[in-house]
């Protein structure tokens, strides 16, 4: 989780209760006070509107889950949904790249030009890495440590022991970068380690609970955890769509719920705090459901636009002997193309690539963008593309929040 300060400014032992989800405490030699997290419900009783928004977060879920079995071709629409939430939690952390900037250096086909889209590209192998894994490796330490190296590699955050579990404390949201004025500690090691175990075995469970309140669960309490020096954040929202595709919910990463995450930042911290401080667990499952039905239908709204309009461009070369309906094809996996890229995919010389994108410039469907990329390479955008897949959702209006994001 990214650092935040608030109006207490450090672990306020008065704001703490001890409660179902955990409680504060101090080791031998200790002058601060850490979280030491309680075993995970297997059972909980949900409240009207927890139960309204699980209904709610269910229904949409269901029909995103359609959607993408529905499409003929799934995994080209697969990427641009990846890339949104992998620039979207990698937003919450800090990092400043732009949807543009990433699917630029991926249509260039160069290494990455900033750090920050270097941290993107690493969220998105390492949700392909972990994919991979989840067939043969249920939700483990071995597992996620295989995808927190991922994560790092080469990026800030390296040097603190990538897919290593901490021995040493972290703490959150001190000004002064001292536990002792934190706003929370997570657990010292031999009770992150006991977490831990609690942890593992609840997700690969089938408790007393709906699936989508047991994703809630795991992902608030990885956050709580804090198993690594860094990248707890991104990780821990990486697990949501690993558990959803695990338990069969979603089919494909068709949900990127970082999205909704990263406009109610401030919200989804103060959330997370609230069940340590007061077991507001309802409050907070009322929030990551929303989110998750937010995104569902922000999903399935995109897919079923890029599906009409690939349509629309594949009608509009019904008959034609051109190759252009290929290119047509890569621009709803990335809406950015140039000559080489082309040229690579369809195997064509440079020339026939570029007369076949001028064919889709003359239609209107390509702008010119100019020179982009360190070999000065002209670059095209198909507008409409990357409109359907950039365009925000409006945000929601909260309340008052106490806790301020830095």
């Amino acid at each position: 989780m990214a650092p935040f300060v608030g109006s207490i400014g450090f672990v306020d032992t008065a704001r703490f209760t001890d409660n179902a989800f955990g409680e504060l405490y101090r080791t031998v030699g200790s002058d601060y006070y850490a979280f030491k997290p309680a075993p995970m419900p297997r059972a909980l009783d949900l409240d009207n509107e927890t139960v309204m928004a699980l209904s709610a977060a269910d229904a949409s879920l269901g029909r995103l889950a359609g959607a993408g079995r529905q499409l003929h071709d799934p995994a080209m629409f697969l990427r641009p949904y990846i890339t949104r939430e992998a620039l979207a939690s990698s937003r919450i952390e800090g990092t400043q790249a732009s949807l543009s900037e990433v699917l630029q250096a991926d249509a260039n086909e160069e290494d990455p030009t900033t750090a920050d889209v270097h941290e993107v590209w690493n969220y998105r192998s390492a949700m392909e890495a972990g994919l991979k894994q989840l067939p043969d490796l249920p939700l483990v330490r071995r597992m996620v440590s295989d995808i927190h190296q991922i994560l790092l590699r080469g990026v800030r955050g390296d040097e603190k022991q990538a897919g290593t579990f901490r021995k040493r404390p972290v703490w959150i949201g001190s000004p002064t970068d001292a536990p002792e004025n934190a706003v929370f500690v997570p657990p010292f090691e031999p009770e992150m380690l006991k977490a831990w175990r609690d942890w593992e075995d609840f997700a690969n469970k089938d408790p007393r609970l709906p699936t989508l309140v047991q994703c809630a669960l795991i992902h608030y309490q990885f956050e709580t955890i804090h198993p690594f020096l860094d990248g707890n954040g991104r990780l821990g929202r990486l697990l949501i769509v690993f558990f959803l595709i695990h338990r069969g919910l979603l089919p494909a990463p068709l949900l990127y719920i970082s999205s909704y995450l990263e406009q109610h930042r401030r919200e989804y911290y103060e959330r997370l705090q609230a069940v340590r401080e007061r077991a507001e667990i309802q409050e907070w499952l009322q929030f990551f459901l929303t989110a998750v039905a937010v995104q569902a239908e922000d999903a399935v709204a995109r897919a079923e636009h890029l599906h009409d309009l690939r349509e629309t461009y594949r009608l509009g070369l019904a008959g034609s002997r051109s190759r252009a309906v290929e290119v047509v094809d890569l621009l709803f996996v990335n809406p950015f193309v140039t000559v080489r890229r082309v040229a690579n995919a369809l195997g064509v010389t440079p020339q026939g690539a570029s007369n076949l994108i001028r064919q889709l410039e003359g239609r209107g469907w390509l702008s010119l963008m100019g020179q982009v990329g360190r070999g000065g390479r002209n670059s095209w955008v198909a507008d409409a593309v990357f409109d359907a897949v950039s365009d925000p959702a409006p945000p929601r209006q909260t309340g008052p929040i106490q806790l301020t994001v830095s």
